[in-house]
């Protein structure tokens, strides 16, 4: 089940990046919760989340997966994240941790983000603390 989890992951961000926000939204539960990096408000439900893929503030936005560690019904994505702002121009480049909780049918219950430094609160949530 591990391996078929990092798959369904793979696919969602290579839907995301290709700007298919309906076919990333398959992989998602109609009740997921995203709870997203820097103490913003959690948001709940797939109509929420699907909103807020949808580019506003970027012209342009590409998330890659650097590394998989997985526990259980759990993974943990080390990623690198670039986004070029819509009217500025400017361009934002970063390293995030995601911990994707996933049911027993492959679909995508809750996403927890955290910011680069916070790796200990990532490894926590995914169960992989010592």
């Amino acid at each position: 089940m591990s391996q078929k989890n990092v798959e369904v992951i793979l696919r969602a961000y290579e839907a995301f990046n290709r700007g298919d926000f309906d076919a990333a939204m398959e992989m998602v539960h109609p009740e997921v919760e995203f709870g997203r990096p820097g103490g913003q408000s959690s948001l709940r439900g797939a109509d929420a989340l699907r909103a807020w893929m949808e580019p506003d503030a970027f012209e342009k936005q590409v998330i890659e997966p650097l590394d998989f560690t997985v526990k259980r019904n759990k993974v943990l994505v080390h990623q690198h994240g670039w986004q070029r702002g819509a009217g500025s121009g400017i361009e934002i480049d970063g390293r995030a941790w995601v911990v994707w909780t996933l049911n027993d049918e492959g679909l995508v219950t809750r996403i927890e983000g955290f910011l680069d430094h916070q790796e200990a609160e990532a490894l926590e949530a995914a169960g992989l603390s010592e």
